[in-house]
């Protein structure tokens, strides 16, 4: 099965200098996938001329004459950058020439960009994006992260839903664990929402845990972590800090003397494999789930190494027909909101 997949080139905070080489090493890693490379054409050519490549069968440019900035505004970006490289990829997508795309540009513009080109799910009323995180056992996927700051108990059941066609598809897992992000484990406590929520989970035939609370997160009680979009975005963030810190202060205490560099020396392999376990880039690449097509957003920082997994991502859900199984489930249950 040859896969396509259309890269927002110029999206990020680095652009070409980032998207293309960590193309080139996608491309090297995965012989069935073809990339279209959207956005300037002359700063991705400048970029492959830099590699020393040019493009071919399995790699193309579609130029694309504007760039969605960061700091833009969703609408701003919807109205006036209709020949945005972000949109211009989202457009091959619903014309059948790519299955997927992946951009690092603006989350609030990629979000709403795709909602008006590609169109939710029958059923589904909003997208969510979920990520995984690592965890004690190995990961866990959580959603949404700041796609909807609120939500009533019947997105927050979907979330649920599409999370687990979600891993299910791409970990194959027949009934993956569900969990509702709580205050505390009892029925009784959190919102008047997200109590609602849960029932709804709990009658949904899901293989719903319960509540779950913020340690649970990283003890890997369940396979799946559902939450509103303003608490969701709040613990990745404030993940992010935190693992930020720990590595600071690891490089602090090490090289706080003569032995603590010994020490350190010695500890190599162990520094080296803990490194290796809480590498946020590893991680990057987010799933816009709802959409009629595969959306994957990396992260706006992200380098070479960290966007080539958000290109595995997309490959993984189209060749894992996460869209699908996302469709069936909503249409199955009856549980959609349109």
């Amino acid at each position: 099965m040859t896969i396509t997949i259309a890269v927002d080139a110029m999206g990020g905070d680095h652009g070409p200098s980032v998207a293309v080489p960590a193309v080139l090493d996608f491309l090297a890693l995965s012989p069935e996938t073809r990339v279209i490379l959207v956005g300037v054409a002359e700063s991705i050519e400048a970029q492959l001329a830099t590699h020393q490549l040019v493009v071919g069968d399995r790699l193309s440019i579609h130029p694309a004459s504007q760039v969605v900035e960061m700091d833009e505004s969703p609408q701003f970006a919807l109205k006036n950058k209709k020949d945005s490289s972000m949109r211009v990829a989202l457009n091959l997508v619903k014309a059948g020439e790519a299955q997927a795309c992946v951009s690092a540009g603006n989350t609030g513009a990629l979000m709403a960009t795709s909602r008006y080109v590609l169109k939710m799910l029958p059923g589904v009323e909003r997208p969510a994006i979920s990520t995984i995180l690592p965890t004690i056992k190995g990961h866990v996927h959580m959603l949404d992260l700041g796609a909807n700051v609120d939500c009533t108990p019947l997105q927050l059941l979907q979330f649920g839903m599409m999370g687990a066609m979600l891993v299910s598809a791409v970990e194959h897992k027949d009934r993956p664990t569900v969990g509702l992000l709580n205050v505390g484990e009892e029925e009784i406590k959190g919102s008047e929402t997200v109590k609602e929520a849960g029932l709804l989970l709990k009658e949904s035939g899901l293989n719903f845990y319960g509540n779950v609370e913020g340690t649970d997160i990283y003890n890997g009680t369940t396979d799946i972590v559902v939450c509103d979009g303003f608490v969701g975005n709040v613990v990745l963030k404030a993940s992010e800090g935190l693992a930020q810190m720990m590595g600071e202060f690891l490089r602090q205490e090490f090289r706080r003397n003569t032995l603590t560099r010994l020490a350190a020396c010695i500890c190599s392999p162990v520094l080296l494999g803990f490194r290796k376990r809480v590498d946020h880039r590893r991680y990057n690449g987010a799933t816009l789930l709802g959409l009629q097509a595969v959306v994957i957003k990396s992260h706006g920082s992200a380098d070479r190494f960290a966007f080539r997994f958000a290109l595995e991502r997309a490959q993984q859900a189209v060749m894992t027909g996460v869209l699908q199984r996302i469709n069936n489930q909503i249409s199955l249950t009856g549980k959609g909101l349109n």
